[in-house]
Formats: structure tokens, sequence, C-alpha cells
């Protein structure tokens, strides 16, 4: 990621694949365009946003949340509280699942946008997942892979 400004080939090669299947997919050059700068910035932004949370497992999450019930009254912050007592301290939370939410949500939209068939596979040849997988330290290791997954259009 800190290598952005100066990309070299490797991220060039992932660039140009990217871009290549958008466009094998049906994307017209423009909404190609506009779907890989969406993927690349919710994706570079959600890895960002989650090194500098102050949690990494979901049993942090659940002490973060509840100090932070008893430190601000809800009467104050009620929808900040409604959301962690319905949702974050509900048992299976993962703060990771977030992102495969979000992710399902833009590749959704980019689905209606494109000219593609509804039943059109994917042409990438593998799905890979972005972010690291939980056991995964983000280093610079390869992605988790999810082998035999079938992938509707642009949900890989």
């Amino acid at each position: 990621m800190e290598a952005r400004t100066s990309p070299g080939p490797a991220t060039l090669r992932h660039h140009d694949v990217v871009i290549g299947c958008l466009r094998d997919a049906g994307f017209s050059i423009e909404l190609a365009a506009h779907a890989f700068s969406a993927l690349d910035s919710y994706i570079y932004g959600f890895a960002l946003q989650e090194q500098g949370l102050p949690f990494d497992t979901p049993e942090e999450t659940t002490q973060l949340a509840n100090a932070m019930l008893a430190r601000f009254p809800a009467d104050e912050y009620p929808h900040l509280a409604e959301l962690m007592v319905g949702h974050v301290l509900q048992p299976g939370y993962d703060y990771g699942n977030e992102y495969d939410f979000g992710l399902d949500l833009i590749l959704d939209g980019l689905a209606k946008s494109s000219d593609a068939s509804e039943h059109q596979r994917w042409p990438c040849t593998r799905a890979v997942r972005m972010r690291p997988s939980p056991a995964t330290p983000a280093t610079n290791s390869p992605p988790d892979r999810r082998p035999g997954r079938v992938c509707r259009p642009f949900s890989c």
C-alpha cells in the first residue's frame, strides 16, 4: 500500500488483470474505470481503517463496545448505542464481516450498472479475497483463496 505513488510491475500487473476481468465481463471502458476506482478505494480504505482499529478479535470488540457504553451516556448517543447493543454486541459479530458485506454491495451495484448478462460467469479463473483471513498476518503473505467457490457475476 505504501508503494501506491510509484507502483512496480506487480502492482501494474494486478491493475491490468482487474481491468481485464472487468472488460472481459462486458464493462465499457468508462464503467471499468468507475468499477476499478470504487473497488480499489473500498479495499484500500477498509484495510487502512481496519489497521487503525483498537481491536483485533471479536472478544476485544465486545470489550471496547462495553467500555464505550459505560463511558458515554446512551441518551446522548442513542443511535450509536443502538448499533452497539443491537448489532456489535450480538453473538457471532465479527467486524471483518463488514468487509464482505460492503464488497458485495459494491459488486451488486456494479453488476446492475453493467450491460453484461445476469448469467454471465466472472471470467477470472480463481476467486481471491483481497482481505487477509483472521489467521493470516497482515504482511506480504498471499491472499486467502477460496477454492471451489462458484462466483456469480462480479462477486469474486
